[in-house]
């Protein structure tokens, strides 16, 4: 071995784990969780990113030793259901978080004024709703930047501390740009298939899933576009109530 091709291979070896560490930290990851049932809680163990998830203090739970709910709304665009949630929440005095998208921003400036006006959080759904492990750092910080700029005209909330990556895809790299900025990732423990609007199966349905994976602490995630969950939720709440639950801001949240 010629000292040139020596020199090449020792500069190789020490690029190799900066590559590797690099490929790691932009490796996309899917929200997924083991459901809760009978009142356990769920886990993220099995899905294998747990330490990146627990790392940049991103939730899927809040305080478990404490039977709080947090009930949090996906707002990708309106499908009409919203101002009923608003209503049922209103009614029941109920705190909830929306998660919207710029789409939503520039479509709903109402909805989104009443939820600022009735106490609700508005949340970081990023601007265009893309697969953020595909986007440059400077690109993840504009989507979000600019949602937050946006609500803040329209609805005058100042401040946005929580983020739900679109479709629940993340990375090492997405969760420490985000944590960056300010934002706190949000994933959920209770949720079912609510998104597609071309299946209806009725208020029952929604409920029945909802309460079957009820427990301490849960972060429900919901669809609004969703008919079903709109016409259930004012039977979700009332009867989580009967069984001792209390409804939270995630502004209570524990610190982590």
């Amino acid at each position: 071995m010629t000292p040139w091709t020596f020199i090449c291979l020792s500069l190789l070896l020490m690029i190799m784990p900066i590559q590797t560490a690099l490929a790691s930290s932009d490796h996309p990851y899917h929200f997924g969780f083991k459901k809760s049932k009978n009142g356990q809680l769920p886990s993220i163990n099995e899905e294998g990113f747990k330490g990146i998830v627990d790392r940049h203090g991103a939730v899927f739970l809040g305080d478990t030793s404490k039977k709080e709910l947090y009930l949090t709304f996906d707002n990708g665009y309106e499908n009409g259901y919203t101002a009923s949630i608003l209503d049922t929440l209103l009614a029941r005095k109920v705190p909830a978080i929306f998660f919207v998208t710029g789409h939503y921003v520039k479509d709903q400036p109402d909805l989104l004024k009443r939820m600022a006006a009735e106490g609700h959080l508005i949340g970081n759904h990023s601007w265009s709703h893309p697969d953020m492990t595909t986007i440059p750092n400077a690109k993840v910080k504009e989507e979000l930047t600019k949602v937050k700029d946006a609500v803040a005209q329209v609805a005058g909330q100042k401040e946005m501390r929580y983020l739900r990556p679109p479709r629940g895809i993340f990375s090492d790299r997405t969760l420490a740009v985000s944590k960056e900025l300010g934002y706190t990732n949000v994933f959920w423990s209770v949720a079912y298939r609510d998104w597609d609007t071309k299946v209806i199966r009725g208020w029952k349905f929604a409920y029945d899933n909802v309460m079957a994976q009820l427990h301490p602490g849960a972060v429900i995630l919901l669809h609004s576009v969703s008919k079903d969950n709109a016409d259930a939720l004012g039977a979700i709440i009332d009867e989580a109530r009967k069984q001792g639950y209390e409804f939270k801001s995630l502004d209570q949240l524990p610190p982590r």
